[in-house]
């Protein structure tokens, strides 16, 4: 009898969990969006190397293709996020898009587009040393913000990654690399985290 009750409150816990945290974030997705992340860097830090005889501004042709590159980077990430978040979703029988998803998606916007706007702020007056500084903990609060209502993991990779943008921000000329180890190294390390603690049940 005590067994039978213990089972009915954990399913009630379940339940209640379900009903109140996005639970099919695909850990594969982190994984990939770190890889993508590393690449990006990767092909940024050449175009800074080749042209490193020169001041890149923003009218340069560099700048312009490092800002194509980071887009790249954002549009895999997210059409590789959304496949395999809905595949999982339809393998737990949950929609992807409801209630649940939606706080999730306001909550981690509100700090990103925020971020967004003061890194183009940053970049209209010139203070380009600081606009990885500021992706990495703009993007790292929003994952703060949006983990009340999905995996505590989440959680921590955000406050992993503002710890790195507030050492990127003392140590500028290294921004770069902080970017990647954020973007690329924590994504790809939590992700992993994520997918052998709930992909693989």
């Amino acid at each position: 009898m005590e067994d039978k009750y213990l089972q009915d409150i954990t399913e009630i816990k379940n339940m209640m969990n379900k009903s109140s945290q996005f639970i099919s974030l695909s850990g594969l997705s982190g994984i990939m969006a770190g890889i993508y992340a590393l690449i990006g860097a990767h092909i940024a830090n050449g175009l800074i190397e080749s042209h490193a005889a020169y001041y890149v501004t923003l009218e340069s042709k560099t700048f312009k293709l490092i800002v194509l590159t980071a887009f790249l980077v954002l549009l895999f990430s997210i059409v590789t996020a959304a496949i395999l978040t809905a595949s999982k979703a339809k393998k737990q029988g949950e929609k992807i898009w409801n209630s649940t998803s939606k706080r999730v998606l306001v909550n981690f916007l509100i700090p990103l587009v925020t971020g967004g706007i003061f890194g183009l702020l940053l970049l209209r007056n010139g203070y380009y040393g600081l606009i990885a500084p500021v992706t990495l903990l703009f993007y790292g609060l929003a994952c703060v913000n949006a983990s009340k209502y999905t995996l505590r993991d989440v959680r921590y990779l955000g406050i992993t990654i503002i710890i790195l943008g507030l050492i990127a921000t003392e140590f500028s000329g290294y921004a770069l690399e902080f970017w990647a180890l954020g973007f690329g190294v924590c994504h790809i390390l939590y992700g992993s985290i994520m997918y052998f603690k709930y992909d693989r049940k």
